[in-house]
């Protein structure tokens, strides 16, 4: 069997296989003040992306705000994320819901606007069992696209379900454009048993940010890379990260990661909280905090669309401490954003002025 290995395509699917491998972002969705989406902003969003060569871009996951964004709006980012990415970076359209139709659909959709690898995140909420997830879902989606790549994404802290390592085994082995899975369990075991029971040319991609050098490191699991949320803000150095490691430098690969860690740990901000009835556990979830520094920062962000608010003010004093504690450690992270969105990283790290409008006053 052939094994490619290439840094940037738009489609490595059945005639060969390709390795999903490097630093692929998450993109987040900037909205205008008024809720809309910012195409502007997600311009300039994807071109610092791809200015600072991550090896893609998803657009519309969870980070994207997925559960808010209709499918006109699911249609309208994909397109512009692939027109502006110009083929300088790989475009991959996350269009999972719980609906097989609709998912359906919106995948026919994405590959008629030139995008052909398609993340689809396991069918949330309504808990269909793992067969029925690979025989309902996957299945009847995958099949009638078999030019284009597909990456199943489980999730199940998000999805309340999940695919099983067995079922996607005999989904990868049965469609050869199931080339990837974007692996969020957090259970070490589930994914070994991925990398046991899968093809051996299928990629395993870390989908949270803190288990990604574990999963690569890992033999027993090999990972070839991540969906990053943090590589939103410093793709250049998330990147660094995952190529070193997969250019077995570990040593400078966990060193970049333990500078990086105090972003990666603000992905969810978690604080306790005082309510007149007591105390409480408030936690921020993605994209929130990430949203929250970039606004911080200068960068096209915009609002959260409701259910998604606002932060605590303990939860942006964690974030403000985590982002200082990055920039006085390795302020030349940053400069990739203070020369693309000509601002001074330092300046907006201190000023009080730069969380106006951005937490909530009170519980």
């Amino acid at each position: 069997m052939l094994i490619v290995r290439i840094k940037y395509s738009h489609i490595f699917g059945p005639s060969g296989v390709a390795m999903l491998e490097g630093c692929y972002t998450a993109i987040i969705t900037p909205m205008r003040s008024d809720g809309a989406i910012d195409s502007e902003g997600l311009r300039a969003l994807v071109e610092y992306q791809s200015k600072n060569e991550v090896a893609g871009i998803v657009a519309v996951g969870t980070t994207g705000e997925s559960p808010t964004l209709d499918w006109r709006e699911h249609m309208r980012v994909i397109a512009r994320v692939n027109e502006y990415s110009s083929g300088k970076t790989l475009v991959i359209a996350g269009t999972g819901a719980n609906s097989s139709e609709e998912s359906l659909h919106g995948t026919l959709e994405a590959i008629d606007l030139g995008v052909s690898t398609i993340l689809l995140v396991d069918p949330y909420y309504n808990g269909p069992s793992s067969v029925e997830i690979r025989r309902e879902y996957y299945e009847p989606i995958v099949g009638k696209f078999p030019d284009a790549n597909f990456i199943p994404y489980i999730i199940p802290g998000r999805t309340g379900t999940m695919l099983l390592p067995q079922d996607l085994a005999m989904l990868s082995e049965k469609y050869s454009n199931v080339v990837a899975v974007k692996e969020a369990t957090g259970d070490i075991d589930n994914m070994r048993a991925i990398r046991r029971l899968c093809r051996p040319d299928f990629c395993i991609v870390s989908g949270d940010d803190n288990k990604t050098l574990e999963m690569m490191t890992d033999q027993s699991i090999n990972a070839s890379g991540v969906i990053s949320v943090v590589s939103n803000i410093l793709p250049g150095a998330v990147g660094a990260m995952v190529r070193a490691q997969l250019e077995n430098s570990t040593e400078k690969a966990r060193r970049l990661e333990a500078e990086l860690k105090p972003l990666i740990d603000i992905v969810t901000v978690k604080t306790e909280e005082e309510t007149p009835y007591g105390k409480v556990i408030c936690k921020a979830r993605n994209p929130l905090a990430t949203k929250t520094l970039m606004n911080i920062l200068g960068m096209p962000s915009g609002p959260s669309r409701p259910p998604l608010g606002m932060m605590t003010k303990a939860g942006i004093t964690k974030v403000i401490e985590s982002a200082k504690a990055v920039y006085t450690a390795r302020p030349d992270l940053f400069e990739p954003i203070g020369d693309f969105f000509d601002v001074d990283v330092g300046e907006r790290l201190s000023g009080e002025k730069y969380l106006e409008g951005l937490y909530y006053e009170s519980y």
